[in-house]
């Protein structure tokens, strides 16, 4: 039988489909979270942005060197590092050079790599790129064995595990990533501060890093709002919200006017998506004192907004445009991160700062034990060289006679092999005196710096004071006096924004309201002559019921004769043109119903409601207004009665008139008559027959007036009220002489 015939194809293997599935489920995410969405505490990076600055600096793109294609790139990382589409790996490396997504970008691209707007970046064959210098001091070290490498995934090339450079990249730039079952969303901050908490930190483990971080700092500016609380809770959880504003100004103008001016806009948020939302506010009036927006950006961020007019209260108008737009918005802390032994924990900002140190110290023994092998390399080739020139004709004599030199020369200048191999491929023009001088010096500055290294291992508080030396340095580079490294988000606590008021919305200016006996309605602009013309024009067999002087911010209140309710706005009334609206479309409101009051709200806080069978009461305006088209009921007349009279009732006002169909006049407190949200009321005149004609409050003090019939515009006024005067719910007694014969006040 041949060997062939021995092997047994591998067949299907029984597993249970539910660990099957959760063991090759839990793989994937694994990978995810440690290998693909969460960045790496030390470094801050993510592999795909790892790869992308390791083929950048082995392709020579340092800042000093011209751009290569990004296409280029990209094809290099896919290729040698990073097995996955070609566009995931040009989108990160895009962001990597946004100024206005990165704090501190680490590439430098030339050409179309997006706007704010939210324009999408050129294809790759048309960009260029190179590393910037904060690229450039993330990655010091990697030639001095200063972190691990490992193989790519096809074993042909290396790459490093992580960065070591003395760069805070995590905080300074953030990150943001969803994994399977987590997610990570660290918002940038200034990396001086970050360096000078080190610092502390370095001296004391315990000191307090928010004595030296204020809180993000944005690439695009803006306002942090929150209270010291609240930032000091979020960074000591690692998990919180920072609310984030837009910078907004009042700029005046020639004549009285005014506009706003913002100039910086919270991270995150799309200029274009910005607009379009503000653009959308106003054409569904859902911020009707916003006049217009235009976009006037150049270089510079500068939105413009046009108040609807200039009595708007510009503070009314900022705090609608936060509450209602992406002017202020809310940006994520979720410090989730990878620790040092690859595990995903969410961390509090002072221990990311802390495990960032603990990795420069690392990094900072791993840098010295390089250099001081390099050290020892050298002295040992100097150590030979300084052998050959000390016996330098012997050596000579050697080269030039012997088959083999080197076996000659180890063994009488007790060489080793490297020594050896060196001063056989040494050039004829070292053999100068100037190069054996400068070999010794060389030697002395070699021993010296050895002792050096020496000593720093040996020290933890050397190497504590050469940290913050190298710490001290990038700070000069990134302090806050330079371009890159000056604060670029303020720290302001505002109160949340607040719910503005519907008369804010609405641009103050006076009406004429009239009310027809028909039910026909209009607003005339200003306040118009009650008793002019303009106002008494009414289709033919129609006129006027209510006509009163109010402001479009006003509140009008209607009543029906069955105890209803209605609410009006002013500023939705039809235009005093033609004969207006009927109010019925307005309102729903029975056709056999009749309107016996209209009044604006704001004429009294209370009014006296009272029915045709005498009863009534006392309500807060508040308690009348209605939400809604179908109105509040409020009275509920006996039956065969109906409400008849609302009345406003005077701030001073301590007494009650009333009057009824047999003209008979009642006066009482106004303290007897009940005060109830909705209901019947009480009894304020009693009737044999007929029922209540007029009531009304006045102050006791100035007595009663009316008008005098007849075209004279007199008016009579009675102070001695005294035969009138009875306990609430009495018949009362025959109205005083003169009294109008409606028997209406």
């Amino acid at each position: 039988m041949s060997l062939d015939s021995d092997i047994v194809p591998a067949g299907p293997t029984d597993v249970p489909f539910d660990s099957a599935l959760s063991e090759r489920y839990l793989v994937y995410a694994l990978s995810t979270i440690t290998a693909r969405s969460l960045p790496d505490v030390r470094d801050g990076l993510k592999p795909v942005h790892r790869r992308l600055l390791w083929a950048m600096r082995l392709l020579k793109l340092d800042p000093a060197s011209g751009y290569k294609k990004c296409a280029r790139v990209v094809g290099d990382v896919i290729g040698k590092y990073h097995p996955h589409g070609d566009q995931s790996v040009y989108d990160a490396m895009v962001r990597l050079a946004q100024t206005f997504a990165l704090r501190y970008p680490l590439v430098d691209g030339q050409g179309n790599f997006g706007n704010i707007d939210g324009d999408n970046a050129a294809a790759y064959r048309y960009t260029e790129a190179r590393l910037t210098q904060v690229a450039m001091d993330l990655m010091a070290g990697l030639d001095e064995n200063a972190v691990d490498f490992r193989a790519t995934y096809n074993g042909e090339e290396e790459e490093p595990e992580l960065f070591p450079g003395l760069f805070p990249n995590l905080l300074a730039n953030g990150a943001a990533g969803i994994a399977v079952g987590m997610a990570t969303s660290i918002p940038p901050h200034n990396a001086a501060e970050l360096m000078n908490a080190a610092v502390a930190l370095i001296d004391n483990p315990a000191a307090n890093v928010l004595d030296y971080v204020s809180g993000p700092d944005f690439p695009t500016g803006g306002i942090v709002v929150d209270s010291p609380a609240a930032i000091a809770e979020s960074y000591a959880t690692g998990r919180g919200s920072f609310r984030v504003r837009a910078k907004i100004q009042r700029v005046s103008e020639k004549g009285g006017g005014w506009h706003l001016v913002v100039s910086e806009i919270p991270y995150g948020v799309q200029k274009g998506k910005l607009i379009e939302g503000i653009a959308d506010l106003i054409n569904e009036k859902k911020l009707p004192i916003l006049g217009d927006v235009r976009d006037e950006s150049a270089e510079d961020l500068r939105i413009v907004l046009e108040p609807r007019s200039r009595t708007v209260s510009s503070e009314d108008l900022i705090h609608g445009l936060y509450r209602l737009s992406d002017l202020e918005v809310r940006v994520p802390l979720n410090l989730n991160v990878l620790d040092k032994h690859r595990t995903p924990r969410v961390m509090s900002l002072h221990e990311a700062i802390t495990a960032w140190i603990e990795h420069q110290f690392v990094v900072l023994r791993r840098r010295s034990e390089h250099r001081l092998n390099k050290i020892a390399d050298r002295l040992e080739l100097v150590g030979g060289y300084i052998i050959a020139f000390l016996n330098l004709d012997r050596v000579i004599e050697i080269i030039r006679t012997e088959d083999e030199p080197k076996a000659v020369m180890i063994a009488e200048f007790e060489l080793n092999d490297r020594q050896a191999e060196a001063i056989l491929n040494m050039r004829l023009r070292s053999l100068r005196r100037l190069e054996e001088m400068e070999l010794k010096r060389e030697e002395a500055t070699l021993l010296k710096e050895k002792g050096e290294l020496e000593t720093l291992l040996s020290s933890d508080a050397r190497q504590r004071t050469r940290m913050k030396r190298d710490l001290g340095k990038m700070i000069e580079r990134y302090g806050q006096d330079t371009p890159l490294g000056a604060r670029r988000t303020a720290i302001a606590e505002a109160a949340p924004t607040r719910e503005i008021p519907l008369e804010a919305m609405i641009e103050r200016e006076p009406i004429t309201v009239i009310l027809s006996q028909r039910g026909w309605i209009r607003a005339m602009r200003g306040h118009v002559e009650l008793a002019s013309a303009e106002t008494l024009k009414f289709k033919e067999g129609d006129g006027p019921l209510f006509a009163f002087h109010a402001q479009t911010t006003d509140k009008l209140l209607l009543a029906a004769d069955n105890g209803r309710f209605y609410t009006l706005g002013g500023d939705k009334l039809p235009g005093g043109r033609g004969f207006g609206e009927p109010v019925r479309l307005m309102l729903d409101l029975d056709g056999e119903r009749h309107i016996i009051a209209f009044l604006p709200a704001s004429a009294a806080s209370k009014l006296l409601v009272a029915a045709s069978d005498g009863r009534g009461f006392i309500v807060n305006v508040a308690d009348v207004m209605a939400e809604t088209r179908k109105g509040k009921q409020v009275v509920t007349p006996r039956a065969g009665a109906q409400l008849k009279l609302v009345r406003p009732i005077g701030r001073e006002d301590d007494a009650v008139a009333a009057v009824g169909d047999n003209r008979k006049m009642l006066v009482f407190p106004l303290s007897e008559v009940a005060e109830l949200a909705r209901g019947q009321g009480v009894q304020l005149q009693r009737y044999r027959d007929g029922g209540l004609s007029d009531v009304r409050t006045f102050k006791m003090d100035e007595g009663l007036s009316w008008a005098m019939g007849g075209e004279s515009g007199r008016t009579r006024s009675e102070t001695d009220l005294s035969a009138w005067r009875a306990a609430r719910g009495a018949a009362g007694r025959m109205a005083p002489n003169g009294f109008p014969r409606d028997n209406r006040f």
